[in-house]
């Protein structure tokens, strides 16, 4: 039975197989522009940078180069149930210097498109094991982020051996480029 976690809250992941599931809904009022909002992953090393500009996973760089994170791809409308975007992570591939996956999602051309996270609804993420198909965990975001254009779903860390996740929930209103900037 999966856990679901409240803001803050931390969890061990014992698979070392699993995949992120991230989903979303636009609220019906929108801005007359197509919704697309985009998952990214940072792979970051003891000093919480990236640990190479391959390290950072995203529709235009789909894979680590140890091939321990493999995004599935870019879903450019959302719609629909269930996973909008997946993230496969397999943990025995990871880089030895790696220390902290931190997922995000951010609107594409939000600025220009005039759209924020406070048009978007029902986000979370889920963490189920790749192979039995059954949810481990998970996080559904319930802030309202009026202005953010990025918003960091959670983390997934390794402290004493074992590696954990953390719902975090965080927004930035810089879109990617402040996600960018915070972890290069």
């Amino acid at each position: 039975m999966a856990i679901n976690l409240q803001k803050g809250q931390r969890e061990v992941i014992n698979a070392p197989k699993f995949t992120i599931g991230l989903g979303w809904d636009t609220n019906s009022t929108t801005t007359g522009a197509d919704f697309d909002l985009d998952a990214s992953v940072f792979v970051l090393g003891e000093n919480k940078k990236i640990l190479s500009d391959q390290h950072f996973v995203f529709y235009n760089n789909l894979k680590t180069p140890d091939g321990a994170v493999e995004h599935t791809g870019d879903n450019l409308t959302g719609d629909g149930d269930g996973d909008d975007e997946q993230v496969k992570v397999d943990l025995s591939k990871i880089d030895s210097n790696a220390t902290e996956i931190c997922i995000v999602v951010t609107i594409h051309d939000a600025e220009n498109r005039k759209q924020n996270f406070g048009q978007v609804r029902n986000s979370f993420v889920r963490i189920f094991d790749s192979s039995s198909n059954l949810d481990i965990l998970n996080y559904e975001l319930e802030e309202d982020f009026s202005i953010e254009t990025a918003v960091e779903f959670g983390r997934i860390y390794k402290k004493n051996g074992e590696w954990k996740f953390e719902a975090v929930g965080i927004g930035m209103k810089g879109g990617l480029q402040d996600f960018l900037s915070k972890y290069s």
